[in-house]
C-alpha cells in the first residue's frame, strides 16, 4: 500500500470519527427534553401541513368529480330528449 492511499485513509477516518463522535456525544437530560420536544413540534406541524393538502386535494377531486357528473347528467338527458323527440316524430 502506498504512503499516499494511507494517509488519505487515515485522514477521512479521522474525520469520520470525529464526526461520529460529536453526533453521538452524551447531552444533559434537559438538552434531550428539549430536542425532543422541538422534534416533536417540528413533526405536528409538518403533519399539520400534510393533512391540510390533502384536504385542499380532496375538495379539488371532489368538485371535479361534480362537474364532470353534472356534464354527463346533462348529456344523458339531452339524449333521452333527442330519443324521445324522435320517437314522437316516427
Amino acid at each position: 500500500m502506498s504512503a499516499t492511499k494511507f494517509l488519505a485513509g487515515f485522514i477521512v477516518g479521522g474525520a469520520i470519527g470525529a464526526i461520529a463522535g460529536v453526533l453521538l456525544a452524551p447531552k444533559s437530560g434537559e438538552e434531550t427534553r428539549a430536542m425532543l420536544a422541538d422534534g416533536a413540534k417540528e413533526a405536528m406541524k409538518r403533519a399539520d401541513e400534510t393533512v391540510k393538502e390533502i384536504q385542499s386535494k380532496a375538495d379539488d377531486v371532489v368538485s371535479d368529480m361534480q362537474r364532470k357528473g353534472d356534464e354527463i347528467k346533462e348529456k344523458l338527458q339531452n339524449l333521452i330528449n333527442q330519443q324521445k323527440e324522435a320517437k314522437q316524430e316516427a
